[in-house]
């Protein structure tokens, strides 16, 4: 697909380790797209661009029609997916995934808009050779996922839409932004790929079972959750309301509460929680607070609770893990 799209827009790209890349010139705009390619059928595509014409992409059917999973990460792009003679077209916003693959009677195209900033990241699934990494459980995959990921010829047609978390794009973000170099890097890369591809698995699998059935959010609302998320990593050590958050923010509680369940699986405290939980084991590994300065730190006022809540969460005491990481730095 790289190499199509590089020789559409007429320019040369770059190839090592599996790994292929091209700027997008001054002329078209400007950004770039790569791909890199994984064992097993399992390959990325990305790309972080602003352009000063539409750029449309078809995916059309093939012998083989590889499972796509498309995350949408800012403007808003157009996807369309054509039948025979009919065509359905459909936005997909800011945090929205698409999972969907051509069959033999349909295949999908996406219109990335001029004049707009677009980030895309999309994993694309071969799945007749991605069968060999699956073979060993094959028994274990539901008859939801089989007709998914035993179609190994892509015979059906394939289409889902829904948003992902923010803590997806946290995931998407460390992938782009890796600095690992030699065999690391894609060891690291590789595994981000899967840590994502799993997820999603298992909410679309959830969807397909009517477990997950996601509320719609507008673009306002998840701008305006974002603003939270930045508020409570700000002032961790202040004591967080709900219901003043809700209101700094011009949200109402309950959206407020709903939108953490759909970007995150979870409740607003509970996402405060984990957040404090994190910001404490950093300062334990990089700062010279004790424990008390550290219970203070993040916002919780009891040292007993901060030990037990850590505790739940790593299996050891604060004054524990303390000790250990003080050896290991005087070793």
């Amino acid at each position: 697909m790289l190499k199509n799209l590089a020789d559409c827009l007429n320019v040369d790209y770059t190839a090592e380790n599996n790994e292929y890349c091209f700027d997008v010139e001054d002329n078209l705009g400007s950004g770039y797209f790569r791909s890199i390619q994984f064992s097993h059928g399992i390959s990325v595509i990305e790309f972080d661009v602003f352009l000063k014409k539409p750029l449309h992409i078809t995916f059309e059917k093939g012998h083989l029609n590889p499972l796509r999973i498309l995350f949408n990460n800012d403007q808003n792009i157009i996807h369309t997916t054509s039948q025979e003679q009919s065509e359905i077209k459909s936005k997909v916003g800011k945090l929205q995934r698409l999972i969907f693959s051509c069959g033999v009677k349909s295949e999908h195209k996406v219109l990335i808009n001029k004049m707009k900033h677009t980030s895309v990241f999309m994993i694309n699934v071969n799945r007749k050779d991605f069968e060999k990494k699956i073979d060993s459980f094959s028994d274990e995959v539901s008859d939801e996922l089989a007709l998914i990921f035993k179609d190994l010829n892509g015979i059906n047609h394939v289409y889902s839409q829904d948003y992902f978390s923010l803590e997806i794009s946290k995931l998407i973000e460390e992938f782009k932004t890796s600095e690992l170099d030699e065999f690391m890097k894609p060891v690291y890369l590789e595994g981000k790929t899967y840590e994502i591809l799993t997820s999603q698995i298992q909410k679309f699998s959830d969807n397909l079972k009517g477990k997950n059935m996601d509320k719609l959010l507008r673009r306002s609302t998840i701008e305006k959750i974002e603003k939270a998320v930045v508020i409570i990593k700000n002032e961790l050590e202040l004591r967080i309301n709900v219901q003043k958050l809700a209101k700094r923010v011009g949200l109402n509680p309950n959206t407020l509460q709903s939108g953490f369940k759909v970007l995150f699986d979870t409740s607003v405290n509970e996402y405060i929680k984990n957040h404090r939980l994190e910001l404490a084991k950093t300062l334990l590994e990089k700062s010279e607070l004790n424990v008390t300065e550290i219970t203070y730190k993040i916002g919780i006022n009891s040292r007993s609770y901060f030990s037990k809540l850590f505790k739940d969460r790593y299996g050891i005491s604060p004054n524990e893990y303390l000790t250990q990481i003080r050896e290991q730095k005087s070793a």
